[in-house]
């Protein structure tokens, strides 16, 4: 097992270095020039000779390669930053300073994951308890009228726009009948309760906008382990319906909806648009919606991307780790 692990662990580890340089050489090479934004801002009026200067100051003047390597180096250990006349030192790790505010982005993210964080743990629990109940109760009524209509159910709230579900839920619970408390994120230190009550409905809108999903999964993986021969077998064997769907059914079944978790979880640790957006919440998916907009500011764009693709790649191997204990033919192959 500790060589299945390793294995895993050094494929992160290459699809997270090759993900910055690709995300790097798009922020580097790409269209807009970071130096334009620092030009227009500096006070004077931009000529071709002054911009031309910056991008010497910044380091844009390099090769893509010489300057990942800075900006690798700056993660690890921190570096000085210059922006036009000023120069700013990047304490580690450094994303770069944030064009808008001049503060280092690694300070910005912190204080966003936080709700982030919260939101997808929240939704999270909604979707799979919701979800998971729902698949196992149509699939051990697999043909009645109960599997239909949970089937259609579901397929009915799929079909729904995502973000219309949550504009609707936040004019008709909140804003009209104040069923729910006024959305938002406050600091947990501050006033869990408040927390709470500003996420909560957030929460329930992700989580039940994604459930239908996971009862499909959990009901197509159930009615598949229902038909194999050891479920007869212990069904022969006098054991229980209740012992049966639990104990020998779900195991089996919900190896793959573990997998299908963990690629769910690392994107919605990268940021959940929509919900962020739409319920005043200020994390990282509305930071980085904010960055696209004029005057684009490129580095929180490369830094929401870089935590993106860190998330996403850290629940895959989380999954794998637990995949390989919960099928050991996963640590053969």
């Amino acid at each position: 097992m500790l060589g299945f692990i390793v294995r895993r662990l050094m494929s992160s580890l290459l699809v997270i270095g090759l993900a910055s340089f690709v995300v790097f050489g798009i922020f580097y090479l790409g269209p807009s020039n970071p130096a334009q934004p620092v030009c227009d801002g500096a006070g004077a009026r931009c000529t071709p000779e002054r911009l031309a200067a910056i991008e010497k100051q910044m380091g844009l003047d390099k090769h893509v390669i010489p300057a990942y390597g800075e900006f690798m180096a700056g993660v690890v250990n921190g570096r000085e930053i210059d922006f036009g006349v000023t120069t700013y030192d990047c304490e580690r790790p450094c994303l770069g300073i944030a064009f808008g505010t001049r503060n280092q982005v690694t300070d910005e993210l912190k204080e966003r994951i936080v709700p982030t964080f919260l939101i997808a743990i929240g939704g999270s629990i909604v979707f799979l308890t919701v979800g998971v109940s729902i698949g196992i109760f149509a699939a051990s009524r697999r043909g009645t009228a109960s599997d239909r209509l949970l089937v259609s159910g579901s397929l009915l709230v799929s079909s729904i726009p995502y973000y219309l579900v949550c504009l609707l839920a936040w004019i008709f619970l909140t804003l009209q009948t104040s069923i729910f408390p006024r959305t938002g994120y406050f600091p947990i230190t501050e006033d869990p309760l408040k927390t709470f009550g500003g996420l909560l409905l957030p929460c329930l809108v992700l989580g039940v906008a994604t459930s239908p999903a996971y009862a499909r999964y959990t009901r197509g993986q159930m009615v598949e382990t229902l038909g194999d021969d050891y479920i007869r077998t212990a069904t022969a064997k006098g054991l229980t319906r209740r012992l049966v769907l639990f104990r020998h059914a779900l195991r089996a079944a919900i190896v793959p909806i573990v997998t299908i978790f963990g690629l769910d979880f690392g994107a919605l640790l990268a940021g959940t648009i929509f919900t962020e957006q739409i319920f005043s919440i200020d994390g990282i998916g509305r930071w980085g919606l904010a960055a696209l907009r004029s005057p684009l500011d490129l580095p929180i764009v490369t830094a929401t991307v870089l935590i993106g693709a860190l998330f996403i790649v850290l629940s895959n191997l989380i999954v794998d780790i637990v995949y390989g204990f919960l099928d050991p033919r996963v640590r053969l192959g």
